[in-house]
């Protein structure tokens, strides 16, 4: 009975959203934004080394925004978590009466009888008070809680391997109708990482590749527009 408990629980796949959604958000926006970058200087160039070297720089660049961003947003997420667990660590000193009928009513909120909300608040704070508090009150949880050195390794990985898909292209696809491949290319990674992510994350795999692919057509659409509105010749 309890392997078949410990199944079904492993069938949910939101302990995944952490590191998903970085790897996603990453990779998505090397391909989009390596591929972007060399459409649009593509169609205003005749030449291949100015946009290998815009795309490599682009790359590289994004790479580095995507995993100090990272950083820098989950780190004050912590230092907000963080500040809160210990104002309520310090609550649960001063008056803990309060803080059991606040856990209570949060119980009595969610359906359970004013009496049983208060058991269980009990019981709670007899086994971990804290925890109760972080859980119930605050909704930080493990599965919430991000670590900011993994979120940037993980969003400055993923976008340095999304880039290097387009980059690739741009150092082999024929010079004359370049941004037409990228194009095409960089759908198709769009199309296979909208497909894996949503089979990671238990999730319409068709709703996750419409919803990509739309998006970066836009996006990289966008970018030719800007190359060949200027149109000016690099080299």
């Amino acid at each position: 009975m309890e392997n078949g408990l410990d199944n079904y629980l492993s069938n949910h796949y939101i302990h995944r959203s952490n590191w998903l959604r970085a790897a996603v958000l990453g990779a998505n926006d090397g391909i989009l934004s390596t591929a972007s970058i060399a459409i649009g200087v593509a169609a205003a160039s005749e030449i291949r080394d100015p946009i290998v070297l815009a795309t490599l720089a682009g790359l590289v660049a994004g790479a580095l925004s995507m995993a100090a961003g990272e950083y820098v947003s989950v780190s004050s997420q912590t230092d907000i978590e963080s500040a809160d667990i210990q104002r309520e660590k310090q609550e649960l000193i001063d008056d803990p009466e309060m803080e059991l009928l606040m856990l209570a009513r949060i119980y009595e909120k969610r359906g359970l009888k004013k009496e049983t909300a208060l058991q269980v608040a009990k019981e709670f704070t007899e086994h971990d008070a804290l925890g109760a508090h972080v859980r119930d009150e605050l909704g930080i949880n493990e599965i919430s809680q991000a670590n900011p050195i993994q979120a940037a390794i993980a969003s400055g990985a993923a976008f340095t391997g999304g880039g290097s898909l387009p980059f690739i292209v741009v150092l082999l696809a024929p010079l004359t109708g370049m941004e037409y491949y990228l194009y095409v290319f960089a759908t198709l990674f769009l199309i296979i990482l909208g497909a894996i992510a949503a089979k990671a994350g238990g999730s319409s795999i068709l709703k996750a590749v419409a919803r990509i692919t739309f998006w970066g057509t836009v996006a990289m659409g966008l970018t030719a527009f800007v190359g060949y509105l200027f149109g000016v010749n690099v080299g």
